[in-house]
């Protein structure tokens, strides 16, 4: 369920966008994945076209008819804010930075990094008691 300040908020990304509902072309298409016959069954997939920037979205994340709307509704707006404005989704941004922590290191990066734990390891062996 949608909280009104949700949907204020998606009105307020919208109207940033300059998407008005009157331009949207909206449909239904049969859901899938994971869910059940439910899912299988019902028209529960957003499909919104924006003909003014050809932007196409697809949106089938809940089994809520009506908050798949307003999902797809906001996916779109941020799509053609991102488009207009050359800013990066939140999606976007985190699978940019999933790409980078699964990137190798150089070898200089890999030799410095092991250099100061060899130098952090030294500090800590050097507060151990002494034995005499």
């Amino acid at each position: 369920m949608m909280t009104p300040e949700t949907i204020a908020k998606i009105k307020a990304l919208m109207a940033e966008a300059s998407v008005f509902e009157e331009d949207l072309e909206e449909s239904f298409i049969l859901g899938g994945g994971p869910g059940g016959q439910k899912t299988n069954k019902t028209s529960s997939v957003v499909r919104l076209f924006h003909p003014p920037s050809g932007i196409q979205v697809r949106v089938g994340q809940d089994r809520s008819r009506e908050l798949n709307r307003w999902l797809a509704r906001r996916a779109l707006a941020e799509k053609i804010l991102e488009r207009e404005q050359g800013r990066k989704s939140a999606a976007q941004q985190e699978r940019e930075k999933k790409r980078r922590q699964k990137r190798r290191r150089s070898r200089r990066q890999k030799q410095r990094m092991l250099d100061d734990k060899h130098a952090h390891a030294e500090k800590k062996s050097a507060r151990k008691p002494v034995d005499w």
